[in-house]
């Protein structure tokens, strides 16, 4: 969706600019409050726009699981105000928490209390960026059975290259 700021408020009043942190509100010509969804993502569309991804790598930390995780496993990723299913593709590496040393190449399972590095692939279109480019659309939790299991920072991003927008 594209569309043009016709204004920005905060606190019910009208404002020149906003800056990182502030919370506003902004009216956009053209489109209607019934065309924006749960997830979507405001960017400037001259300069880097916002853009869905077919796969990202993600940096998890297995925080409270009953079972094991495998390859395959689909829990719902809550990033930003997205809520989406995502598949753990491959299971690259399991790692120290504390100092990010690579304990186990291609590990069969992660457990409670284990650290490692996931190749994930959203089964929707999904908005998200690398943590060290823009942390508030780079760190998320991972639910499943309505309880936070795990939680990650992103590592790398790739663009869905049907390019859609979000």
């Amino acid at each position: 969706i594209k569309g043009e700021i016709q204004s920005v408020e905060m606190h019910h009043e009208s404002v020149q600019e906003a800056f990182p942190g502030d919370n506003v509100g902004f009216n956009v010509k053209d489109v209607g409050v019934k065309d924006i969804r749960r997830g979507y993502v405001a960017s400037n569309a001259d300069d880097s726009p916002a853009r869905a991804v077919s796969s990202f790598e993600a940096q998890v930390i297995v925080l409270n699981h009953p079972g094991e995780i495998t390859k395959g496993y689909c829990p719902v990723i809550d990033c930003h105000t997205a809520h989406t299913s995502c598949l753990f593709a491959n299971i690259k590496e399991k790692m120290d928490r504390r100092t990010g040393k690579v304990l186990e190449e291609n590990p069969e399972v992660i457990k409670s209390g284990d650290a490692c590095i996931v190749d994930m692939e959203p089964t929707k279109p999904m908005c998200v960026e690398s943590f060290s480019e823009f942390p508030p659309l780079g760190r998320f939790a991972v639910r499943d059975m309505r309880h936070t299991v795990a939680v990650g920072v992103i590592k790398s991003i790739t663009v869905d290259k049907t390019g859609e927008m979000k």
